[in-house]
């Protein structure tokens, strides 16, 4: 992979890997005859990054002719107005994508999405929803082959001033 243009904005892989963790959202980019970058929900859970979607569309048509993509989490976006900037924080990783069939697979990823998303739900409550959801959804992992992050300059040099 390139190295980074300003390599001083990097985060470092801890940095990144918090920021993928705690995310809530990000962007799935396929390649197609256009390139299609989708909104998901996910998880992260032990170098890969599992989402949830419909068992047929436009997304699995991609990825069973392609299963290389990028995916994108934008941990801070703050516009300052008056600086002409975007104080951001994002990660982006790439890899490739398996669609999942095996059902110890499929409950294991859907109790890790519950997990996240419901975490104060009761066991009973998130079994009958991942035994609802079993017929009707498909589970993608992307397995995490490169990552890396990236801040503003100026989150950066906040960050270095309070390290001294």
């Amino acid at each position: 992979m390139k190295q980074m243009r300003r390599a001083k904005q990097q985060l470092s892989d801890a940095d990144a890997l918090k920021l993928l963790k705690e995310g809530t959202s990000g962007v799935l980019a396929l390649n197609g005859e256009y390139p299609y970058a989708v909104p998901l929900s996910y998880v992260y859970e032990e170098g890969a990054i599992y989402f949830h979607c419909a068992k047929s569309g436009h997304k699995l048509d991609l990825l069973k002719a392609c299963a290389r993509a990028s995916f994108c989490v934008i941990g801070k976006d703050q516009v300052i107005s008056e600086e002409f900037t975007t104080y951001f924080r994002s990660v982006i990783v790439f890899g490739t994508v398996e669609i999942i069939e095996e059902e110890a697979q499929l409950r294991s990823a859907l109790r890790l999405l519950a997990a996240k998303y419901s975490p104060r739900e009761s066991e009973a409550h998130l079994a009958k929803e991942i035994e609802g959801a079993l017929a009707s959804v498909c589970i993608l992992k992307l397995h995490v082959e490169e990552m890396s992050g990236k801040e503003a300059v100026e989150l950066m040099r906040q960050r270095t001033k309070c390290a001294y």
